[in-house]
């Protein structure tokens, strides 16, 4: 199931996406407001901007993990992938220089909110470190707000908070058990 936002109201309307092919232009009527709106399905920019970055991840740096975007009322759960070095986090906006954006309207996540950087140890593990953008609302790790210049190594299973938007560090598994 997916769901529109009314543009008028901003109330969710559900509709079964399976439904409805890759392309199709759908009419829908608020039942709250009763405005008219269009979508077309799959057209999300950020979708294909989401799949260009999974494809250009599976090049000679291999695997790095990735983000999953908790749902909540701003957006349903997201994954973005991670890439080495710097991966900028922050709210979807075209043509903003941001490489991992969040498509949600949560006015408390900044456009360039938080960075992760990913790189390699001394004996070739992976490892992730978490500092704010400099943002407004600031990032939250273990319910603790991280200070203006503090980073923070966070692990595969770490939660951290950004406005209102949870997220989740799954970080990559070595193949070698």
């Amino acid at each position: 199931m997916k769901r529109v936002k009314c543009p008028k109201c901003d109330q969710y309307i559900t509709f079964d996406e399976k439904k409805y092919d890759e392309g199709q232009s759908l009419v829908f009527e608020c039942p709250f407001c009763s405005k008219q709106f269009g979508i077309k399905i799959g057209t999300s920019p950020l979708k294909s901007l989401q799949r260009d970055t999974q494809e250009a991840n599976t090049d000679v740096r291999g695997k790095c993990g990735s983000l999953i975007v908790i749902e909540n009322v701003f957006h349903y759960k997201q994954i973005l992938p991670l890439q080495m070095g710097d991966n900028v986090i922050g709210r979807y906006m075209k043509g903003s220089k941001i490489n991992l954006p969040i498509e949600t309207v949560d006015p408390s996540i900044d456009m360039t909110h938080c960075v992760i950087q990913v790189s390699r140890d001394k004996k070739g593990k992976l490892r992730y470190v978490l500092r704010d953008g400099p943002s407004y609302t600031g990032t939250f790790v273990d319910n603790e707000i991280l200070g203006d210049k503090e980073r923070r190594v966070i692990h595969d299973g770490t939660l951290f908070t950004i406005g209102a938007t949870s997220i989740i560090l799954q970080a990559d598994q070595p193949n070698d058990k």
